[in-house]
């Protein structure tokens, strides 16, 4: 065999072998993207897959955590946190009477503490898909309370469902609000 041509099949394997290595490293680098954004969405991030398939979940998921990264996200001041606990307490006081009412107020409620955390108050996906990055173990509290209050003002949900959505309401609340109970231990002691 002629010189050249070992040149030629030593080009070819070479150029074989950096394609492979090529293929394996992208597909390690798209596994290892995958599993972050598994493990920082959670649920939402199978939600995402299940509606658009993965790569074009992944692209939205990525988006939605560049978005949240450029806001300006702060944590509530202890006036705020005793402010937002108080008016938590008086919707839920509020249940007793007038359960369709309460489950207003606190869609109304959760939507105060997300603008005054700095979330831009939009229509309610884009609401949802902002607080998913920071808040992805209770972003579906959020859908389904949201959902059930939408079923409410059709005059579609019972009891039981307003409960639920209080519940749902009442966990995101508590996440947005980064205490470990909806009361701030300060605002107890007043």
């Amino acid at each position: 065999m002629e010189p050249w041509m070992w040149a030629v099949i030593a080009v070819a394997v070479v150029a074989v072998l950096v394609l492979a290595a090529l293929w394996i490293w992208n597909d390690r680098r798209q596994k290892a993207r995958s599993e972050r954004l598994q493990r920082q969405f959670g649920t939402e991030y199978d939600r995402a897959v299940d509606r658009d398939g993965r790569k074009q979940a992944e692209e939205a998921l990525q988006e939605r955590e560049e978005r949240v990264h450029q806001m300006d996200i702060r944590p509530l001041s202890e006036a705020e946190l005793r402010r937002f606990a108080d008016r938590w307490h008086a919707t839920q006081a509020d249940f007793v009477d007038e359960p369709g009412g309460a489950v207003a107020q606190a869609d109304r409620l959760v939507g105060e503490v997300m603008q005054a955390r700095g979330y831009p108050v939009g229509d309610f996906e884009q609401r949802a898909n902002d607080v998913s990055v920071d808040h992805p173990q209770v972003v579906e509290n959020y859908r389904v309370a949201h959902g059930l209050a939408v079923k409410h003002q059709r005059a579609q949900a019972s009891t039981e469902d307003l409960r639920q959505a209080m519940m749902h309401y009442r966990a995101l609340f508590t996440d947005l609000l980064e205490t470990d109970e909806s009361v701030p231990d300060n605002a107890r002691s007043r």
